[in-house]
């Protein structure tokens, strides 16, 4: 009986399930081995030698495992398939080699599913292979990175900044976002302007608006009524003189949907709709991935599985009808420069279980089902039809134009089931129907209205903005966003307040400290060019400790100054 090894026991008791009695499957409660947090775990001087430490906690489930695999000779490792999971084999691997627990002749393997599912675990465990080396190294450079980082920048943070935290690789130039953000908002001086709208009237009666677009024969800019008074000539110019409808256009325009989610897209979505954290949603979702319900919660890819994609067309069929099924199935490519983060969408591992026919009664999981569920259903179905229609007004002597906008949908596709949210409030004057009008005809003018407006300062971020300017900019992977966003509101330089991520003093007066002394490793550029090196490593590209030894040269030259 192999014994068959992976991090939770919610994952254990789903596995088991699939294997049944011919296997001893254990947890081993998440990483077994840490770096010790003091100094010399990461040695620059030997090779950056790396001086691994099984936590307290840890020993009695590595006992377990090793007591297990002294009945049974076999050991299969079957943690998440990402780095972070091939590294929590590696060090099971290599702790059990240090009790004597694996022999010469103890058969190891490495197996990898991206679902929990009968299928999919049968698969994998046909398809065995060795703890794979690039990965393991990606994640071991990450590691002495961030050490190196924390533990050399940190205590020059203490001596010059009494009462800061830390310092952090990633972690920093998190939260120099957020800082610069806020004195972005600082700096903003509002803009007024005026617009001007009417309320007129078709000879059938029927009332639409129309915004002023041209005054004085010319083509308005959004700043060119500055002020009331300007406001009041363009009223006056309005008033006086005959209207006349000079244009009407119709145009079909096609609105398809979204991807499904990737980590970063669940992540944002969850908070607009639900205003969940970043680590709520990734919580969350790990629990829907351990019962076996949802594909592997941390990934870059949006491809989707081709027996997935004809299962999702089955069920918009059987429920909406063949109109809602598109001719081809729709393919989403991935756009993730690393492979090794691209694993499957985010998707119901069984497109026809649908949220009420969830065994879950946690709230949080059901309405995250229920998102993912909708989103991935959106994504293989038909576009929805709209038509946009514009009506150009003037009057004769073509000192006054004004412009009226609208569209119907014609067909729902899509939006039947689910529609994106927006991270920030949009006026949206179009989607309204307009009046049948027809060119040439007269229009009565009702009132004639002038709206004061000021120009915003750019939005605080959210988590879910956050997220999504960070992977713009290519620092984080989906297995650090959430850690990142928490660690910066649990060290006290952030809080947040309605769902907006605001810098304490604190975390301002950090930021300005490390952008004057240490410039270039609080870089966004330099940032995102170490993730990339990072990434190589774990395609097997490059040697691990070449980029250890070119950042620890310039970094450590840095900080001697």
């Amino acid at each position: 009986m192999p014994v068959v090894v992976v991090e939770s026991p919610a994952k254990a008791k789903t596995i088991n399930k699939y294997l049944g009695d011919d296997y001893t499957v254990l947890a081993s409660y998440g990483h077994v081995r840490d770096l010790p947090p003091k100094d010399g775990s990461v040695d620059p001087e030997h090779d950056f030698e790396m001086k691994w430490e099984i936590g307290p906690d840890s020993r009695k489930h590595v006992k377990a495992i090793a007591d297990a695999l002294k009945t049974d000779n076999e050991l299969i490792l079957a943690t998440d398939p990402d780095r972070e999971g091939e590294a929590i084999s590696w060090h099971l691997e290599e702790a059990l080699k240090n009790r004597k627990a694996i022999k010469k002749d103890t058969p190891v393997s490495r197996v990898v599913f991206n679902a929990i599912t009968k299928s999919a675990v049968t698969e994998a465990m046909e398809k065995p292979r060795q703890v794979d080396t690039a990965l393991v190294e990606a994640y071991l450079a990450r590691r002495a990175l961030d050490y190196l980082v924390g533990f050399t920048l940190s205590p020059v943070l203490w001596r010059k900044l009494p009462g800061a935290k830390s310092a952090g690789r990633v972690q920093s130039v998190c939260l120099r976002l957020i800082v610069e953000r806020e004195m972005e908002i600082e700096a903003f001086r509002p803009q007024e302007y005026w617009t001007v709208k009417a309320v007129l009237t078709t000879p059938r009666g029927q009332t639409f608006e129309a915004r002023l677009n041209i005054l004085a024969g010319k083509k308005l800019e959004k700043f060119d009524i500055e002020n009331a008074t300007q406001a009041e000539l363009a009223v006056q110019a309005i008033a006086s003189r005959d209207l006349t409808v000079r244009s009407v256009e119709a145009k079909p325009a096609n609105r398809n949907p979204s991807a499904p989610f990737m980590t970063s897209t669940l992540q944002q979505e969850a908070s607009r709709k639900f205003g969940f954290g970043a680590r709520q949603t990734m919580s969350t979702a790990q629990r829907l991935y351990e019962a076996g319900y949802i594909t592997y919660m941390r990934t870059d890819g949006i491809d989707m599985a081709p027996e997935a994609v004809m299962s999702a067309r089955d069920v918009i069929k059987d429920r909406w009808g063949e109109a809602y099924v598109p001719k081809s199935p729709r393919m989403y490519k991935n756009k993730a420069k690393n492979a090794q983060e691209a694993h499957e969408c985010i998707r119901p591992t069984d497109m026809s279980r649908d949220p009420s026919k969830l065994k879950v009664m946690d709230a949080d999981q059901r309405k995250l089902y229920d998102l993912i569920w909708k989103r991935t259903i959106a994504s293989q179905m038909a576009a929805a039809r709209l038509e946009r229609t514009t009506v150009d007004i003037a009057s004769d002597d073509g000192q006054v134009g004004l412009r009226a906008t609208g569209q119907v949908v014609l067909f729902d596709g899509f939006m039947r089931v689910y529609e994106e949210g927006r991270d920030d409030v949009v006026v949206d004057d179009d989607d309204k129907r307009l009046p049948q009008v027809t060119e040439g005809e007269p229009v009565e003018k009702g009132e004639i209205t002038p709206e004061q407006h000021f120009t915003q300062p750019p939005p605080r971020f959210t988590e879910a903005t956050l997220v999504k300017r960070m992977e713009e900019l290519g620092i984080g992977r989906p297995s650090t966003y959430a850690s990142v966003i928490t660690t910066i509101q649990d060290r006290g330089y952030v809080r947040k307040e309605k769902n907006r991520l605001i810098p304490e003093d604190k975390g301002r007066l950090v930021t300005a400290f490390l952008t004057n002394y240490f410039r270039k490793y609080v870089g966004y550029h330099f940032t995102a060019e170490l993730e990339d090196q990072l990434d190589e490593i774990s395609a097997g590209k490059r040697a691990y400790k070449e980029v250890l030894d070119a950042f620890w040269r310039d970094f450590s030259a840095a900080i001697a100054e």
